[in-house]
C-alpha cells in the first residue's frame, strides 16, 4: 500500500465531520462511532494501520471479554473510516478489505456437561502456588458465574469467607454481591498462603489473584490458564473459556431448578431476557425431567 496522503488522525477528523454533515447522522451516534475510533487510535498507538495489525486489535477486543455483537460494531465503524479514506482519494487502499467480520455469536450458551466442569476445576492438582492460584480461580469463574473483568477485580477486601459472599464489580461499575460455594471458599483458603509468598511489593487494590511476579493477575492470563487445563483434561481448548464457565455455571443452575431471577441477579444481567437464554437445556435433560414428570412417559 502506497503512503497515505493525510494521517490516520485527520482522516478520523474528516470521517467524523462526513458523519454529521452528509449523513446527517444523530449526535448519539456519532459519539458511538468516535468513542470506537478513539479505541482504535489509542490501539494503533502511531502504528501504520494494515490487515494485520487490524486482525490484533480484534484479538484484543476479545481480551476485553466484549460480545462479538460489540466487536463487529466497532470493527463496521474503522470499516466506514477506511473506506471513507478510499472514496475520498485520502489513501490509496483499505486495510481492512480482506478482514473477515466477527462470526454471528450461536444465541445459546455452549456449557460444559457438570463433569466437565468439574473435571476442569479439579485439573490444579498440585501443592505449590501456581496451582493452588488456579485451582482457587477455576472454582471461582465456575462457583460465581462472574466475568473475566470481574474476577480479575477483586481485592482481598471484597472477601466475607465466613459468610461465603463477595463483592464483584460489574459494566457500568455496579457493584453485586454474589455468593460462593463451600468448594469456592476452600480453594481460596488454601491458595492464601501461597498467594502471600509471592507477594514482593504492595499492589494497589490488594488483589486476590496474582501472578508469579505478585501482580494483579491479567484477563490474558486467565484466558491462558482456563485453556491450560482444559487441555490436561481432554477438553477442546478452542470451546473452553473464563465465558464458558460463566455460561455453564449459570445453566447448571437452571437445569437444577434455580429460579432465573436469582441467576440475574448473581451474573449481574441488566435484564431478565439477557438471562431467559439459559431456559434452552439439553435434549438429555429435557428428557430426564419429562421422564420423570410425566404419567405417560415410562
Amino acid at each position: 500500500m502506497s503512503q497515505p496522503d493525510v494521517s490516520i488522525e485527520a482522516g478520523v477528523d474528516e470521517y467524523l465531520v462526513s458523519l454529521r454533515v452528509e449523513r446527517g447522522l444523530a449526535a448519539n451516534t456519532i459519539a458511538a462511532y468516535e468513542r470506537d475510533l478513539d479505541q482504535y487510535m489509542a490501539f494503533l498507538d502511531g502504528r501504520r494501520p494494515s490487515e494485520a495489525v487490524i486482525g490484533e486489535f480484534i484479538g484484543e477486543m476479545r481480551v476485553w471479554d466484549l460480545a462479538d455483537s460489540t466487536i463487529a460494531r466497532k470493527l463496521a465503524s474503522i470499516r466506514g473510516l477506511h473506506r471513507f479514506l478510499v472514496q475520498e482519494g485520502m489513501w490509496a487502499s483499505d486495510p481492512t478489505a480482506l478482514v473477515d467480520s466477527p462470526r454471528r455469536p450461536d444465541p445459546f450458551p455452549k456449557a460444559l456437561t457438570v463433569d466437565e466442569a468439574i473435571a476442569l476445576v479439579e485439573a490444579p492438582a498440585g501443592g505449590d502456588p501456581a496451582s493452588l492460584r488456579d485451582r482457587a480461580l477455576l472454582e471461582f469463574l465456575y462457583g460465581t458465574g462472574a466475568r473475566v473483568s470481574e474476577t480479575v477485580g477483586v481485592d482481598m477486601g471484597h472477601l466475607d469467607l465466613e459468610d461465603r459472599v463477595v463483592r464483584v464489580t460489574g459494566k457500568g461499575s455496579k457493584q453485586r454481591q454474589v455468593p460462593m460455594g463451600r468448594k469456592t471458599v476452600e480453594a481460596i483458603v488454601d491458595w492464601l498462603p501461597g498467594r502471600l509468598s509471592l507477594i514482593r511489593r504492595i499492589v494497589a487494590g490488594d488483589p486476590l489473584f496474582i501472578s508469579l511476579r505478585g501482580r494483579r493477575l491479567s484477563r490474558q492470563a486467565v484466558f491462558d490458564i482456563v485453556k491450560k487445563h482444559a487441555v490436561t483434561v481432554g477438553l477442546d481448548p478452542d470451546r473452553v473459556s473464563p465465558h464458558v464457565l460463566r455460561h455453564s455455571a449459570a445453566t447448571h443452575m437452571v437445569e437444577a431448578g434455580a429460579d432465573l431471577r436469582t441467576v440475574q441477579e448473581m451474573l449481574g444481567h441488566a435484564t431478565i431476557s439477557t438471562t431467559q437464554v439459559y431456559t434452552r437445556v439439553s435434549p438429555a435433560h429435557i428428557m430426564e425431567i419429562y421422564v420423570e414428570a410425566h404419567p405417560r412417559s415410562r
